[in-house]
């Protein structure tokens, strides 16, 4: 209803500017001696320029408004990104993955096709020739480069899936912020770095959102949108818009440490690690009572592994710096132990548990 009233405003006061610009021109047709002897010529052009100008200032803001994020540049060929690349392919945007690295990219492009014939064995297994026509109407969607800077022009998402490091981050958009389209909207996909931080580096907070995927993205439903302060609504509502658009649950989200999963989410794996340091129970009995006693699919020694000790570390350690007096932020010998001797988890073939 309020999106509805806002609509009508507009109307309205575009029916409003358009009128005044009708009696502005109708004063123009004035006789020559009757104007020009009461300055009425000056002050007629001046107002009639004025609020043409406020006309298509208000219809071009309504089209920027109004338009939908068709072309995405993601920066960054990892898994999120490539991930994130697929569902937007499969969706029907156009997609340019970016990355510092061509072999990353090729890898990452081999990837997201080797995905998709696991999504075709499921969706078309009596229909082969449908399948390869699906897999190749997707992979036709997506593009790669090596050049941010080249690829932004016409784009309208640049949505970034790079390492968790505030100062390249803020490199990143600083140097496209003056590349892109004043239209382009600009979008994190981190995970514990705050969005306001983020953008701090461009000219465009009011187009500067979060769009917080989950791993791995084609198969989990959820994205957490997040606004700043400065975020614009209709900046906010074309993230909601895109986030449906690919098939996604969106929730909306302020811009505070972990946002809404995260800042429940770590917290709880870091209260098991102590449970366990404490000696109040064996990480095998903590991971069976919550996926039993819970209905979790994991427990939480099993999902830190999963998620990467380094990478709940450096959640933790930003938390920390933030935040140091919250107990809920306290860093753990043991995690800074095995994290230490390069024990990240599945990745590494070690963790909490050992992995072959």
């Amino acid at each position: 209803m309020e999106r509805a009233k806002k609509s009508r405003d507009h109307c309205h006061t575009t029916t409003f500017l358009l009128s005044m610009v009708s009696e502005c021109q109708s004063a123009c047709t004035f006789s020559h001696s009757q104007l020009l002897h009461s300055g009425a010529v000056l002050s007629a052009l001046q107002t009639m320029a004025f609020f043409t100008h406020q006309v298509i200032r208000g219809l071009s803001s309504s089209a920027v408004r109004n338009a939908a994020i068709k072309h995405v540049t993601i920066i960054g060929g990892g898994q999120m990104g490539a991930g994130i690349a697929q569902v937007a392919a499969t969706t029907g945007h156009s997609v340019v993955l970016v990355d510092t690295n061509e072999e990353i990219l090729k890898k990452s492009a081999k990837g997201i096709e080797g995905s998709l014939k696991r999504v075709v064995k499921k969706k078309f297994a009596d229909k082969p020739d449908a399948g390869a026509e699906f897999i190749a109407k997707v992979m036709a969607n997506v593009s790669i480069s090596t050049d941010a800077a080249s690829v932004v022009g016409s784009t309208d998402l640049v949505l970034e899936a790079i390492v968790e490091n505030l100062k390249i981050k803020q490199g990143l958009f600083g140097a496209l912020d003056k590349v892109a389209p004043a239209h382009t909207i600009f979008a994190s996909n981190t995970s514990s770095l705050p969005i306001t931080d983020i953008a701090s580096s461009t000219s465009r907070l009011d187009r500067f959102g979060g769009l917080h995927f989950f791993n791995p993205v084609p198969m989990m439903k959820l994205v957490e949108v997040i606004g700043t302060s400065a975020t614009s609504q209709e900046t906010f509502d074309s993230l909601l818009t895109f986030s449906k658009a690919l098939g996604k649950t969106p929730v909306s989200c302020k811009d505070t440490p972990g946002f809404i999963v995260n800042r429940l989410l770590v917290p709880y794996m870091m209260e098991a690690i102590r449970l366990h340091e404490r000696g109040h129970g064996s990480k095998e009995d903590i991971d069976i009572a919550m996926k039993l006693g819970a209905g979790y699919p994991m427990g939480p020694f099993e999902l830190l592994d999963y998620v990467g000790l380094d990478t709940a570390k450096f959640i933790m350690d930003g938390w920390v710096e933030k935040d140091p007096d919250n107990p809920l932020m306290q860093p753990s010998e043991m995690l800074n132990k095995l994290v230490a001797e390069g024990k990240f988890g599945k990745k590494t073939g070690e963790g909490f548990y050992k992995y072959k």
